[in-house]
């Protein structure tokens, strides 16, 4: 249900929130996702946002604490995602929400009890749960995100990648995330250093185009299975069964997201298969 997190990024119901808030659309991002933490320092907030350059976060943290506190920032995003998903699930069969509901939350309740090692998870775990279903199913899926996120990132590390070494194999992956280089803020310089570094380690082939060797697509392929491993006690907590209804009921609830324009649709990510 990835676009159901999205729609806390993209969504004009949440934006207008923060603009009400006074802050500005280029802190928008770093202040909501590390606001669980409380007013966190710079260090604290680059060291859980693995794949962006320290100076993409300087421009937000810790600026967006003297607009807005952690809280207020926390609170303005709920409002508008209940704006967003009233509109967007409006004619929505309620049934659906609520069943995704009673199988997303025991597993982000089973995520809970091990919280180590995982600190935005652990942050958004202290948060109350919202008493409005469509809040909830937002709230259950945010923390399984971060849940995975933040496994996904101890993998990486124990790859021994940097953050920019792993975001250009994504990219090499997903060919259309290089539209979100930028974004990251790394320089020239340091993105083809990380380049080099990966086709001398043998992720990466050596010709002008990023691609992943038969080797790289293999080891990134194994850091996904490691991720999911990771991801298990979650998951255990409803079975083959919970994960496999929660799967068919993504579709028409992505299907209503999308059609009210509330999300940005992330490119599939590739596999060994493909």
């Amino acid at each position: 249900m990835a676009p159901l997190w999205t729609v806390s990024v993209h969504a004009p119901e949440v934006a207008d929130e923060f603009e009400q808030l006074g802050l500005e659309s280029s802190k928008r991002y770093f202040a909501a996702r590390a606001a669980p933490l409380g007013a966190a320092s710079l260090e604290l907030v680059v060291a859980t946002f693995f794949n962006f350059s320290p100076r993409a976060v300087r421009r937000a943290i810790p600026s967006a604490w003297e607009t807005a506190t952690p809280t207020q920032i926390l609170t303005a995003q709920r409002a508008g995602m209940d704006r967003a998903l009233r509109r967007a699930f409006g004619s929505l069969d309620a049934t659906l929400i609520d069943e995704a509901l009673a199988l997303l939350r025991p597993a982000a309740e089973a995520a809970g009890a091990h919280p180590e090692g995982r600190p935005l998870f652990a942050a958004y775990s202290s948060l109350e749960w919202p008493e409005e279903p469509h809040l909830a199913l937002w709230h259950a899926q945010y923390l399984l995100r971060e849940f995975r996120g933040d496994g996904h990132i101890a993998v990486l590390l124990a790859e021994g990648l940097s953050g920019i070494e792993a975001f250009a194999i994504h990219v090499a992956l997903i060919p259309a995330m290089h539209a979100f280089v930028q974004s990251r803020a790394w320089t020239d310089d340091e993105w083809n250093a990380a380049i080099d570094a990966l086709r001398s380690a043998g992720w990466l082939t050596t010709d002008h185009e990023l691609t992943l060797t038969t080797d790289g697509v293999q080891r990134r392929e194994a850091i996904e299975q490691r991720t999911s491993v990771l991801n298990l006690p979650a998951y255990e907590a409803i079975g083959q069964a919970g994960c496999d209804r929660i799967i068919e009921l993504a579709a028409p609830i992505g299907q209503a997201i999308a059609d009210a324009e509330l999300a940005f649709t992330f490119p599939r990510r590739q596999s060994a298969a493909d």
